[in-house]
């Protein structure tokens, strides 16, 4: 009997060690090994010259992360000349101040923003196994209200396009450049036909620009005939496995378009360049990531084939 034993203990032994390796390493240091990544996007006028974009998204900051606000206000040595903030900027009610130093070296740039769900109400604890029976979206408890009017009035009075369900330009490196944004679809506050429609005739890009990447948000918009379209939301999966990607996107978008540059086909209609952010941060009550760092992009636009 002891013999029988020794074997399905080990492995037993065995399998703990390595589950506790793991969630070391994701809730130890994954979780704040920060990455930049970077994409050409070839999408302007033929000749144009090169615009370079930080995409930023999902902070969700509270006050002490120092490190993280450290790292964002290091990324104005990228000299980008547009940010594009795509939301979830907060995990606590008193984040704004701590947002605002880590964006200050970025304020002074051509900016636009949307806002996510954690922009509007802080994170409660939930049980995130749900997230991982079946690739769907998991409606959000509605917690303490965070301030969102304090988030936009810092952000618009720095310049900041408040793209919330609402049209934009801005001059940009020599170019007119179109945002046209929705309020977050998750929470279900997005109001398209508000602002759907063709690009702009003066216009030398337009960029569709959203929190979570659901399906009819992106088809609405690459329908109109916007070649770029930039998210956030999905974390890249936050828990990833090596070779197999994210596993969930708490959305309805595809797994294999969790983070990253991709194309975005309407079915039977155009296309359009699709950047998903994998995000910065995590909910504080879920502060891990495994095979998928916290990151920003910068995307540089370059002319279309």
């Amino acid at each position: 009997m002891r013999r029988s034993l020794a074997a399905p203990l080990g492995l037993l032994g065995a399998t703990a060690a390595l589950g506790a390796a793991g969630l070391g390493y994701a809730a130890g240091y994954e979780v704040r090994a920060f990455r930049l990544r970077r994409f050409d996007v070839p999408v302007l006028p033929a000749g144009a010259d090169p615009i370079r974009v930080l995409h930023v998204s999902d902070l969700h900051l509270v006050p002490t992360q120092r490190r993280k606000r450290e790292w964002v206000r290091a990324l104005a040595g990228l000299q980008p000349d547009l940010v594009v903030d795509t939301g979830d900027n907060l995990a606590h009610p008193e984040a704004v101040p701590a947002l605002l130093d880590a964006f200050e070296p970025l304020l002074h740039l051509p900016g636009a923003f949307v806002l996510g769900s954690n922009d509007y109400f802080a994170p409660r604890p939930k049980n995130w196994a749900r997230y991982l029976r079946r690739n769907r979206p998991i409606p959000e408890p509605e917690g303490p209200r965070l301030p969102t009017a304090e988030l936009v009035r810092a952000l618009t009075q720095a310049g900041w396009a408040d793209l919330t369900n609402a049209r934009a330009t801005r001059a940009v490196a020599g170019r007119t450049l179109e945002f046209v944004g929705v309020d977050d679809p998750h929470l279900g506050y997005d109001r398209y036909e508000e602002v759907a429609g063709p690009p702009s005739p003066g216009a030398d890009l337009t960029i569709g620009v959203t929190h979570a990447p659901y399906r009819r948000t992106l088809d609405a918009m690459v329908a109109d005939g916007f070649p770029l379209v930039l998210a956030g939301h999905t974390h890249g999966g936050q828990l990833c496995v090596p070779g197999v990607g994210a596993l969930v996107t708490n959305c309805d978008l595809p797994r294999r378009q969790a983070k990253g540059l991709s194309t975005w086909r309407v079915p039977g209609g155009p296309q359009a360049q699709l950047h998903v952010s994998a995000g910065l941060g995590t909910s504080p009550y879920s502060p891990v990531r495994f095979a998928c760092h916290p990151e920003a992009s910068l995307l540089t636009l370059v002319p279309a084939a």
